[in-house]
């Protein structure tokens, strides 16, 4: 080690570990159970694992109400959201559907997925459909691994090219 890289490490402490990976995009997973009920959580646990074929991993706590509608369905659709749903978002992740309808309550609306059994969140600019293709327990969450199916994008996002320009969205 040089003399000016000890000197460097100085101004430097230990932070905390945990979620130390910022920014963390906002999403909101919606789901079905095999009975048809349609929930959606907030999730703080979401990215990229694979290029070829295209995959996300969304972290879920088995705890959480949606955790078995995922594992037995095998689907789900991770929303992306803007500012103007930041009021459903903190709603819809600090109340449980074990409590009461929150869908009903902040009046969500759904459409159905085209690949997959789970719904999408209308409101949200885009909706990616996913089918478990594994998962793994990584301590307090269940990451699970879906094959993205289909992504739904609202038309002004969508270059000639089929990209998305993530720079039209106002993200949360």
């Amino acid at each position: 080690m040089k003399k000016n890289d000890s000197k460097d490490q100085s101004l430097k402490k230990q932070a905390n570990m945990k979620s130390c990976l910022q920014p963390m995009p906002k999403v909101l997973v919606s789901c079905r159970g095999l009975d048809g009920e349609n929930n959606v959580l907030a999730v703080g646990y979401c990215s990229n694992c694979s290029f070829n074929p295209p995959m996300v991993m969304v972290g879920i706590v088995p705890s959480r109400y949606s955790y078995k509608m995922i594992k037995e369905s095998g689907a789900f659709v991770v929303n992306l959201v803007e500012k103007e749903y930041k009021e459903v978002f903190d709603y819809l992740g600090s109340h449980s559907k074990r409590d009461g309808d929150k869908l009903e309550d902040m009046n969500v609306k759904l459409t159905e997925g085209i690949r997959v059994n789970a719904p999408l969140l209308k409101d949200c600019p885009v909706n990616i459909e996913c089918t478990v293709v594994d998962s793994i327990v990584t301590g307090s969450h269940e990451m699970f691994v879906g094959k993205i199916e289909y992504v739904h994008a609202a038309s002004e996002l969508v270059g000639d090219d089929g990209n998305i320009d993530f720079s039209k969205i106002s993200f949360l």
